[in-house]
């Protein structure tokens, strides 16, 4: 049996994890059938405890070889492992749902678009007409349904937002004219500080 020290450090290694539960499940796979006979405190299940009886229909541990007849059955060391395994299986398992609920809580913060909803249809279709996702093979809503769930923003009806940019006589890339400009401005500024 793995000491409690051995499995505190296979709990911080997933892969290792995951091999142990596999090991557990096919342990507990074997013994489905005296697991459940045991589980319903069936009466049969006596039969398991007689020294010097065994049902061939049960998996036998190689442990029963090794143990001392006069006090042991075929089956205690069983029961034993399956509540050994039991308690294993949920430590592990308890050990990976926190390792991944702390990874969770570093993922990055979920941004909030604080722009204009016009600003942001603009953008939308921008990026479309790019072909920046997907080589261009997706259709417009998917893209506009993505921004959607990303900044938790209803963009309402886009297709007639995109219509009003489109006929707009002046500026009708105003947003991301304004992006270009403030970029252009910010890099001239640093090249300035980075000159002196």
């Amino acid at each position: 049996m793995m000491t409690y020290i051995r499995l505190r450090r296979e709990i911080h290694k997933s892969k290792r994890n995951k091999k142990k539960l596999k090991k557990l499940k096919f342990f507990f796979d074997n013994n489905i059938n005296f697991y459940t006979s045991c589980i319903r405190k069936n009466v049969l299940v006596d039969k398991y405890f007689v020294r010097g009886k065994h049902d061939i229909k049960l998996w036998l541990d190689a442990y029963y070889f090794q143990s001392y007849y006069s006090f042991s059955t075929f089956h205690d060391y069983n029961v034993a492992k399956l509540i050994a395994n039991d308690l294993i299986q949920v430590y592990i398992e308890d050990q990976l749902y926190h390792k991944f609920q702390k990874d969770k809580s570093k993922a990055p913060k979920k941004l909030k678009w604080t722009g204009s909803k016009v600003a942001l249809i603009e953008l939308v279709y921008a990026l479309h007409y790019q072909g920046v996702f997907d080589n261009g093979n997706n259709d417009i809503r998917v893209v506009a349904q993505y921004f959607e769930s990303t900044f938790d923003i209803d963009l309402g009806n886009f297709y007639q937002t995109y219509l009003e940019l489109r006929n707009r006589k002046m500026n009708r890339t105003k947003f991301l004219d304004g992006l270009q400009e403030t970029l252009i401005k910010k890099m001239d500024e640093m090249d300035e500080r980075q000159s002196f």
